[in-house]
This record gives C-alpha cells, sequence and structure tokens, in this order.
C-alpha cells in the first residue's frame, strides 16, 4: 500500500512544494527515509512512531519507505513530521481519502504523546499555498495567525493533535479556519515605548536622524560615553513611515524563518537589531550548514545598529560593504546559494578615542595621537563611504539635561519624513527606488543638478577633504534630501553646506 501527502521545505526565506510519498511493503520491520533528508528530518523516524502509537492508531510492523520529493534537494527541519505520520496511516488503514488530503499543503512537528507543535516558515508556506491555489493548509495551532496573514483566501487550518488532523480529514469534525485583523495588527504596530521627546539637546544629532529617515541613508554617530547615542538610534524606527503591507510581509517572511515570530502574526513595525560587538560573521550575514539569515536580515526595512563599530572584529564588519550597496546577501554552499533580502538602515556609533574623551571639554583625554589613530584605522575608508553621515553628538550640557519643557514628538518629525518620502515616491515612480539612498548614477545625474555657487562649494570641499567619488556622491543624495525637507525644489548651497558637514571623519581636524 502506499499514500502521498503535500507538504513544504525552505529555501533561503522561500518555501518549496515536497510530496511526502509513503509504501508499505512485506519483508523484515524496517523504516527508512530517502530524498536527501537531514538532520531533524531523519530523527522524525522516532517521533512518529511514538506518536502514531500514542494517538490511538498501530504502527505497521512492515517495510515502510519514505521518500521525499524532489529526491535531488535537501530537507531540513521538523515540520515534516505531520504529513509523514499522516501518510503512514493513509497507507496502513486505507481510510483516509486521498483527493481530500492532497487538496491541503501539511506541515507540523510532533510530540512523542501525539501533540503538534510549532515549526518555522509557516508565512512562507501560506504564500506557497495561496500561489499554487490549494484549498488550504494544515499546520500548528500556533503559527495559524502568522499564516493567516498572507492566505487571501486560502483556509487556514490550526490543529492541536495528529488525532484531530486524522478526524478532519476523514470527515469526521469540523476546523473553523482562523482568521486575522490586518488592520488592527497594523493599528496596534503604530504605538512605540519610547518618543524623541524624551531626548535632551542633541538638535543637531537629531536633525542628523530626521535627515537620514527622510532619505534612508546610514548613519554614524561619534560621541563621548553617555552622550546618548543608543537613545537616539533606539528611537530612529519611531521617525520612519509607516511599513506598507508588502514590507511587513517582507520582513515577517525573514523572521518566520529564523523562527523569531514569538507569537506574533506580523512583524508591523520596523525591526531594530542591535547585535553586540562579539558576533561572528556568520551571525551578521547568515550562514551555517543550511544557511539561515543574519541579523543584517532579520533588520530588513528596518534599522541595524552597531554600537562600539572600532570593537567589531574587522573581518566582520567588513562583509557588511557589498549588501549596504545591493541590499540583498547571497550566500554560496556546497547545497546551494541562497539569497535573502537586506535592505537595511545601518546606524553606528563609537567613541572619538579608546578613553572616548577627545572631543569632550569637561573630560581630558589621556590616549596618545597614534592610538586615536590605531582605534580609528579599525573602521576602513571604504565602510566609511558608505555611511552617508557622520555627526558628532557632544556631551549633553546640565542645563539642557534639566529642562522641563519636553523636545519635539516622534510624531511631529515623522510627518516631516512622510511628506519628503511622498516626494521621493513621487519622483522615482515607476522605478525600483523608494528613497534618495537608493540612486543610481542616472538618477543622480538627473536630479542632484547643483547651481554654479554649489559647485564651487563641492570643489573646495572635495580638494580639502580628499573625498572620494563615493563621498561625493553621498553628499549630493544627503544634499537632496535636505532639499526635499524644504519641500522637494532645487538643490541649494545650505543644502550641499548641510550634507557636507556630515562628513565629519573626513575632515582633517577631526
Amino acid at each position: 500500500m502506499s499514500a502521498s501527502v503535500l507538504s513544504s521545505a525552505l529555501a533561503g526565506v522561500d518555501a518549496f512544494p515536497v510530496e511526502v510519498e509513503v509504501d508499505i511493503s512485506g519483508g523484515l520491520p524496517r523504516l527508512t527515509t530517502v530524498g536527501l533528508a537531514e538532520g531533524a528530518v531523519r530523527e522524525a523516524q522516532e517521533r512518529v512512531k511514538a506518536a502514531i502509537k500514542n494517538s490511538g492508531y498501530e504502527f505497521p510492523n512492515r517495510k515502510i519507505t519514505i521518500n521525499l520529493a524532489p529526491a535531488d534537494t535537501r530537507k531540513e527541519g521538523s515540520s515534516f513530521d505531520l504529513p509523514i505520520a499522516l501518510a503512514i496511516i493513509a497507507a496502513s488503514t486505507g481510510a483516509l481519502s486521498g483527493e481530500r488530503m492532497r487538496s491541503y499543503l501539511i506541515q507540523g512537528e510532533l510530540a512523542l504523546d501525539g501533540r503538534i507543535k510549532g515549526i518555522r516558515g509557516a508565512l512562507p508556506t501560506a504564500l506557497l499555498a495561496r500561489a499554487r491555489h490549494y484549498a488550504g493548509i494544515i499546520l500548528p495551532r500556533e503559527n495559524a495567525a502568522e499564516a493567516s496573514v498572507a492566505s487571501n483566501g486560502t483556509a487556514v487550518l490550526g490543529v492541536e493533535t495528529l488525532r484531530d488532523t486524522v478526524d478532519f480529514l476523514e470527515g469526521l469534525r469540523q476546523i473553523e479556519p482562523y482568521a486575522t485583523d490586518v488592520d488592527d495588527l497594523f493599528r496596534a504596530a503604530s504605538r512605540y515605548e519610547v518618543d524623541f521627546s524624551e531626548v535632551r539637546g542633541q538638535e543637531q544629532a537629531k536633525r542628523a536622524l530626521e535627515v537620514a529617515a527622510a532619505g534612508g541613508h546610514n548613519v554614524l554617530m561619534v560621541g563621548p560615553p553617555g552622550s546618548g547615542k543608543t537613545m537616539l538610534a533606539k528611537r530612529l524606527p519611531t521617525i520612519l513611515p509607516a511599513m506598507t503591507f508588502e514590507e511587513a510581509i517582507e520582513t515577517s517572511k525573514v523572521h518566520s524563518v529564523a523562527g523569531l515570530m514569538d507569537g506574533r502574526a506580523l512583524i508591523a513595525t520596523r525591526p531594530f537589531r542591535a547585535p553586540h560587538h562579539t558576533i561572528s560573521d556568520a551571525g551578521l550575514i547568515g550562514g551555517g550548514t543550511v544557511p539561515r539569515p543574519g541579523e543584517v536580515s532579520l533588520a530588513h526595512n528596518g534599522v541595524l545598529f552597531l554600537d562600539e563599530l572600532p570593537e567589531f572584529r574587522k573581518n566582520v564588519i567588513e562583509v557588511l560593504r557589498q549588501p549596504l550597496e545591493d541590499n540583498r546577501i547571497t550566500i554560496a554552499r556546497v547545497m546551494g546559494t541562497m539569497t535573502f533580502p537586506a535592505s537595511v538602515m545601518l546606524v553606528a556609533a563609537m567613541n572619538p578615542c579608546p578613553c572616548g574623551f577627545f572631543t569632550d571639554t569637561q573630560h581630558e583625554c589621556t590616549c596618545a595621537p597614534i592610538v586615536i589613530q590605531r582605534y580609528r584605522s579599525r573602521i576602513s575608508g571604504p565602510l566609511l563611504d558608505r555611511l552617508d553621515i557622520h555627526v558628532e553628538v557632544p556631551a549633553v550640557k546640565y542645563r539642557e539635561l534639566t529642562a522641563r519643557t519636553p523636545g519635539e514628538t516622534s510624531a511631529a518629525i515623522r510627518e516631516r519624513v512622510n511628506r519628503a518620502r511622498a516626494v521621493q515616491l513621487a519622483r522615482y515612480a515607476g522605478a525600483r527606488i523608494f528613497c534618495n539612498a537608493q540612486m543610481g548614477a542616472r538618477e543622480l545625474h538627473q536630479h542632484c543638478q547643483v547651481d554654479a555657487a554649489g559647485e564651487r562649494l563641492l570643489e573646495l570641499a572635495i580638494n580639502r577633504l580628499g573625498l572620494s567619488a563615493r563621498a561625493y556622491t553621498r553628499i549630493l543624495k544627503v544634499a537632496r534630501t535636505c532639499a526635499d525637507l524644504d519641500g522637494g525644489g532645487a538643490i541649494e548651497a545650505r543644502h550641499l553646506s548641510e550634507a557636507i558637514q556630515y562628513r565629519s571623519l573626513d575632515r582633517p581636524s577631526i
């Protein structure tokens, strides 16, 4: 006897269909799994056997062969437990309707007592089921909310036990499809626990972050310990434009594959990831025998914050060069090549010197010039070029720290950012560009023309600072954003002047 169940596996952040085939024949009792099954898939044999017995069904004491097709693609994870168990029950008893069973995409990890546990990648599975026009998907109850966000008419059935699933497929019970109100998710996500009004002083740094948010620019903050660099960075997501549904789906897919949804149905706020400086290059950009997304991909459509930037190992931060340019990460392994999304705003923070007080007027710096130079040389010139804005964050004065008048709220700043982004969306309509930071050479030439006064200012700045061609284009992009915050008119000398002052680490005196 034989039976088959439709399931899926993950390749990067996308799912592809897998047919779970089971054949039961005469011979010595043995259970064999073929089809490039890895790790947890091979261990499923014992879980499935115990779950079938503890759910009240008889496990066939015969030769059982399990094939995962396509057989030339590696499969990894525990989500094949449920389809394997159902295929064995169907092949041994003939009770389950093959037509009904094959109209659903089925996934789930089995506990030894027959309970169904949560899995990774429920959202990509739902997108696959929708694209292939399945009647629905059957998956663990705890993943139902996540999958229902992208179902778009495809029934999402959350099950809790193996017996419940068998009863449903036999037509003995009904399971109500899970539904999620996406609008409620976005409304709940619009409330933040932090706000820019809580930041005292630092008006220049706030302005720099507003410019960064308006144009999607990368930022480096330099200042002594306790000046508020981390506090400012944590509040940057509160002034970024609200996520669109498409962005939320893209971001949620990455978190779903990584198993980091934590019961949430959708990542509806822009993520903020702040890895420790001891992280490895694989942890930052992704990797492993079976590649998983790293911190850069988990920050997709959000903010990646690297505090104490010079303390990161050089080989770790240098791998950021390509993702910052291409907005994606490609990882090549023997098993294949996978691409993860990586459209992030990089926000970094560092002290001006090892002791931290080189630019602090209230404390004496104890670092020798060669020590400061060695400290700053940990960040390469090519990486600095990719950071559009360098802003100094000085120590906060007592009068500003104790002021009772609250600062400007995140909502007020976000309103200006949204207006600037609306100007950019209209400008780049029809192109795959959503903010000024994504401009290519053609758009730069078309939309960043400057007058004679601006040309003289740029020539003076480049000659005195010795800027690279990449730094020159960054200045033009930031100046374009400054002009957009003023209504979207032509780039003026004052906009260029503001953009040039955001290259503080290019100045010989710093």
